[in-house]
């Protein structure tokens, strides 16, 4: 107050990084100016003591609020390193490997509308007579759907003797969710399985979005219709299965209610959007017609997306 150089001021700051070092909270400092104040002034602090005192209290409040701020700022910190783990966890462990077949056309697009994904695609491949897919999706987002989709894909993947009995390995599944998981969290799933040589696709679902048969000689879809109860209710839940023939040119579209749902556009018929362009476009390979869907149906949604995205397309 008496000698405001620069010396001075570079003092005040050196004192202020010191006070921060020592988590100092901002009432203590004013509390310490007002100390020195006194000291130095004796004569001016009648006058000076209602406002040092009315502005302690308001640094109490902000002070407060401060701490809580930093608090929040710490812990969301460490919420997006966890969240970048699990991502990078979830990329390494649930890696799809879409096999190649040269009687079938696979094509495949999962897209997450956040970084971790809560739809699942499993492909097995006996390298000889049988393809089995399994498209999963998870009541629920984030690292516990992503946990949980890992017990599905080891679950599948232990039942490889099993592979060709949808009934039995959706029975399995389910015991293995209702056992494992939070009873909040459900699973749905889409099982197939072909067999290669005999064209012959059996299927069986638990609470999935229906499959889509296109019959290329009567040029219709036709929809895979399936009862069975989600995953993880019920531990004694029995599923059935269905079998249909696969001909020349047909085709199967497996997909998760992130390509159905069209929350921005409820007067839209989804599933009449998507025959329709597979329709106009079946002679494009499975993968050409997959990455069109996400296209078309992301530009109808004015790129907006309200859930993840998955579609498996075979094609004889």
């Amino acid at each position: 107050m008496v000698s405001q150089t620069e010396r001075n001021l570079y003092i005040a700051q050196n004192f202020t990084r010191q006070l921060i070092q020592k988590n100092i909270s901002p009432e203590d400092v004013v509390s310490i100016h007002k100390n020195a104040v006194e000291q130095i002034f004796p004569d001016q602090m009648s006058e000076s003591q209602p406002a040092y005192d009315f502005l302690i209290e308001v640094m109490v409040h902000y002070g407060m609020a401060h701490r809580e701020h930093q608090s929040l700022l710490q812990k969301q910190a460490e919420y997006e390193m966890e969240m970048k783990i699990a991502t990078n966890i979830q990329k390494t462990l649930l890696k799809t490997y879409v096999p190649q077949l040269e009687s079938i056309d696979i094509g495949m697009i999962s897209v997450p509308i956040r970084r971790m994904n809560g739809d699942y695609v499993h492909f097995f491949h006996d390298g000889e007579e049988y393809l089995s897919v399994a498209v999963t999706d998870v009541v629920g987002k984030g690292v516990p759907a992503a946990l949980c989709m890992s017990m599905v894909k080891y679950g599948l993947e232990t039942l490889g003797y099993a592979y060709k009995d949808p009934s039995y390995v959706l029975e399995v599944i389910n015991r293995v969710i209702e056992k494992g998981v939070d009873d909040s969290m459900f699973v749905s799933m889409f099982y197939g399985c072909l067999d290669v040589q005999h064209n012959i696709f059996s299927y069986a679902s638990a609470g999935h979005e229906p499959a889509l048969h296109y019959i290329a000689k009567d040029d219709r879809f036709y929809s895979l219709e399936a009862k069975g109860l989600l995953l993880g209710v019920l531990p004694e839940t029995k599923y059935s299965f269905h079998d249909i023939v696969l001909e020349d040119n047909d085709l199967i579209i497996m997909m998760t209610d992130g390509v159905t749902e069209f929350r921005a556009q409820e007067d839209l018929n989804s599933r009449e959007v998507i025959t329709t362009l597979i329709k106009q476009n079946r002679h494009l390979t499975a993968q050409q017609l997959c990455q069109l869907l996400y296209k078309e149906i992301e530009k109808a949604q004015n790129f907006k997306l309200s859930d993840d995205f998955t579609v498996v397309i075979l094609k004889k």
